[in-house]
């Protein structure tokens, strides 16, 4: 399944009879589904389907989905007000012995405010449910379009993460083959170390000298978080491979990529490996920060 960012973007445009609709659909990271929708007046009703619909094609992101209905001018139709109509034909016959009366005109009719209405034809049944229908359809290419835009950057996406696992992988190796981890090593370093504190003349007790160095080499020791790192990796390569929403798993691999190579820094007893380990946590930052774009 291939993988999506959470950032898109999609238009459709239609037209249903006399009605004109667009949706137009913006998404960006989010920690869940979160969608906000503008439906117009009288399309309230659609808004359960446009949910399902969305949470059909995703599970992450915040999205705004909205959509834009108009009616084309041709449709606008004259109605007659009857009781206005009424109102006056019932006042010019109270008037007729107090004034003179004058033929009634029907320009001079239109011309009274209230007695032409121009609005919109009523709807009819059939004609909401094509345009219900014309809608739905509408948003299904909308997601559509959305989907290929979140997949085609999460193509990219996948790809820099792959070169970051990769180096992530390569500092590993490099801080478990560094010299300044064996154990002749520590005890060559401390050796010097006691020398020049016993000023060169004292003897030292060589038993109790290797036991200090063993003990300070098994607190030094990073071979378990090395091999969790090392586990890490296949894992976030796994997930990679799988695709799908995967953003949530990958989020929590990197929490853990970050606390092995503190405990590393912490436990280092040479500046290689502390050097590496420092630009072991820099890649895992921009690794995290990758990971927020992805489903």
């Amino acid at each position: 399944m291939p993988l999506q960012s959470m950032t898109g973007f999609a238009r459709r445009e239609g037209t249903s009879g006399r009605y004109r609709w667009a949706w137009e659909l913006r998404s960006v990271n989010g920690k869940g589904l979160d969608l906000r929708l503008r439906l117009p007046t009288g399309t309230e009703h659609l808004e359960t389907e446009v949910r399902r619909l969305t949470a059909e094609c995703f599970s992450r992101g915040n999205m705004q989905v909205n959509l834009t209905v108009s009616t084309s001018e041709t449709g606008v139709e004259a109605v007659i007000n009857q009781g206005a109509l009424a109102a006056v034909l019932s006042l010019r016959e109270q008037l007729l012995d107090v004034i003179d009366a004058a033929p009634l005109r029907l320009d001079t009719l239109l011309s009274i405010r209230g007695i032409v209405d121009f609005r919109e034809p009523e709807e009819q049944v059939g004609e909401r449910a094509q345009r219900d229908a014309d809608l739905q359809a509408g948003l299904r290419l909308a997601l559509a379009d959305m989907t290929s835009m979140r997949e085609s950057e999460g193509v990219a996406l996948q790809k820099v993460l792959l070169d970051q696992i990769d180096r992530i992988e390569t500092l590993t190796r490099e801080i478990d083959a560094d010299p300044s981890r064996s154990l002749p090593s520590i005890t060559a370093r401390l050796a010097s170390q006691v020398a020049l504190v016993m000023e060169g003349g004292s003897l030292v007790d060589q038993d109790r000298l290797y036991g200090e160095v063993a003990l300070l080499a098994a607190k030094a020791d990073i071979r378990e978080e090395i091999d969790r790192l090392c586990a890490h990796v296949a894992a976030a390569r796994d997930l990679l491979r799988k695709g799908g929403p995967i953003g949530r798993k990958l989020d929590f691999l990197s929490q853990e990529f970050n606390r092995e190579s503190n405990t590393i820094c912490s436990k280092s007893n040479a500046a290689t490996v502390t050097a590496a380990g420092i630009e072991l946590k820099v890649v895992i930052d921009q690794f995290r920060e990758q990971v927020q774009n992805l489903e």
